[in-house]
């Protein structure tokens, strides 16, 4: 059942390649499916002493807007363990460290067509930090603002539609259920 019956390769890019499968449908026949394949990605809900959410503004060429998000990035460092990217990240995109982390959540993006796994960390205890050596800010991340977002109000920025990229919308809704439930966390250097 669901066998790969052939494979395709229709595209490779920097990030994303795209290939069509063919796969052994449950009831007989088969059916053409598009696969995205990405490197995956690591977001991060920083939360600052005041529980204010570190928050960017970045434009994203895909839907031609600026989306409010949290500090990510790609898994694309080889061989780099996923809280390292997560700490890199936050301090190229934010300019900060954190000497608290915890793994809050994983979440595949969009599963009916891409493969990319993305892993979304808490950080506190927040102290600010040079850019890493090495690191040029270019492109769309030179318009990028970095802001400090009461949670509650980045909460309500959900609901009434100001955040809409998923990561940081799962994000808010993980990092608000973490602080009233206290639901418990994979250790920090879960693979995933």
């Amino acid at each position: 059942m669901y066998e790969v019956l052939g494979r395709e390769e229709v595209y490779e890019g920097r990030v994303i390649s795209l290939r069509r499968d063919t796969v052994a449908m449950p009831g007989g026949g088969s059916s053409v499916r598009e696969v995205v394949t990405h490197p995956g990605a690591v977001g991060i809900v920083a939360l600052d002493d005041d529980g204010a959410l570190v928050m960017l503004k970045q434009y994203r060429h895909a839907i031609g807007a600026h989306l409010w998000e949290l500090p990510a990035g790609l898994r694309d460092a080889e061989g780099e363990p996923p809280l390292r990217t997560a700490q890199r990240e936050l301090a190229e995109e934010a300019g900060l460290a954190a000497d608290r982390w915890q793994l809050l959540t994983t979440s595949l993006s969009t599963p009916g067509f891409c493969d990319e796994l993305v892993g979304l960390y808490l950080a506190e205890g927040l102290t600010g930090v040079e850019r890493p050596e090495g690191f040029v800010v270019e492109h769309e991340e030179a318009d990028m603002t970095v802001e400090r977002v009461p949670l509650a109000q980045a909460l309500q920025m959900v609901f009434d539609g100001t955040v809409r990229n998923a990561l940081a919308v799962i994000g808010i809704l993980a990092v608000t259920a973490h602080r009233s439930a206290s639901p418990q966390l994979r250790p920090v250097d879960t693979a995933f």
